[in-house]
């Protein structure tokens, strides 16, 4: 085949083709023939449509009477002191280990387990207990982990790194980086809330925080619409772990304190009476100096 056949075969197909152009004549104002329309348009009716099928003629349709939607249990509390303190006493933190964890201990205090957690076996010969959800009924395996293989307290520190990151986004504003009161909302004439380390929030139980976050305490706001259950209860384990890196420091300052005074060590007044005996003595130096000159 040469390029002349070619030439007129494509002539032809191109006359064809404008020929069936000119011949359907389109006529954009009206909608083209449609092939299986319902994989374009869904047939389910709108939300707040009318609707002859369902009762009452409408598609949106009342929940069922005791129904909880999913992720959105409820809290029977109101935003009250009273009920945040009874928050305290009901909520338990779901990361929680030991009462070091929800509140720091003293300097003098030894840390004991929480009376709704087992504390961990001592030994291999020691069974955890049946109804336990913080301890793992066998050993984990090292070529392929599972939930239960993840240790309570590796739940808590995954649990603290990202309440650490929620706090640098939602609370950070206010509270400062380390929870001090001195965010850039309070450096402009707002009231400052207590420090979080060291404020009056170290005694209150995690179900309290809780409380608190959710519904809002005097000048600080509800967080429930920003921060769903789970991130609550990170931030809550957060500050406490601001709380107990403070109480370390502090026992730690402390110890160094009284560590001179144990040992013997020089005192002020001491100090005072080294320095005014230098200070008499100074004088005749001088003197015998000058009389040998």
């Amino acid at each position: 085949m040469n390029m002349t056949r070619i030439n007129v075969v494509l002539s032809v197909l191109l006359a064809i083709v404008a020929t069936l152009a000119i011949a359907m004549d389109v006529d954009h104002t009206l909608p083209n023939v449609e092939f299986l329309p319902d994989m374009k348009r869904s047939p389910a009716s709108d939300a707040f449509a009318a609707n002859s099928v369902l009762p009452g003629g409408h598609t949106l349709q009342a929940p069922v009477l005791g129904s909880i939607a999913r992720g959105d249990l409820p809290l029977y509390y109101a935003a009250t002191k009273e009920d945040a303190i009874r928050a305290g006493e009901e909520l338990q933190n779901p990361f929680a280990v030991s009462e070091a964890v929800s509140s720091p201990p003293a300097a003098n205090e030894v840390a004991q387990p929480a009376a709704d957690e087992a504390a961990p076996p001592a030994t291999d010969d020691a069974a955890p207990p049946a109804d336990s959800e913080q301890t793992t009924a066998a050993a984990p395996s090292q070529d392929s982990p599972t939930e239960a293989s993840v240790t309570p307290q590796a739940k808590l520190d995954a649990s603290i790194q990202r309440g650490a990151k929620i706090f640098g986004v939602f609370c950070v504003s206010c509270h400062g980086p380390s929870g001090a009161g001195d965010g850039p909302v309070a450096k402009r004439g707002f009231p400052p809330p207590p420090p979080l380390p060291t404020g009056k929030s170290v005694p209150m139980k995690d179900g309290q925080l809780f409380h608190i976050l959710t519904y809002g305490q005097g000048s600080m706001s509800s967080m429930a619409a920003q921060l769903k259950r789970g991130s609550r209860w990170d931030v809550i384990n957060y500050v406490r772990s601001l709380q107990q890196g403070a109480a370390q420091a502090a026992a730690q300052n402390q110890n160094q304190t009284a560590a001179p005074d144990a040992a013997g060590g020089p005192t002020a007044e001491s100090d005072e009476s080294t320095i005014k005996v230098e200070s008499k003595v100074e004088p005749k130096v001088e003197q015998d100096n000058g009389s040998k000159q």
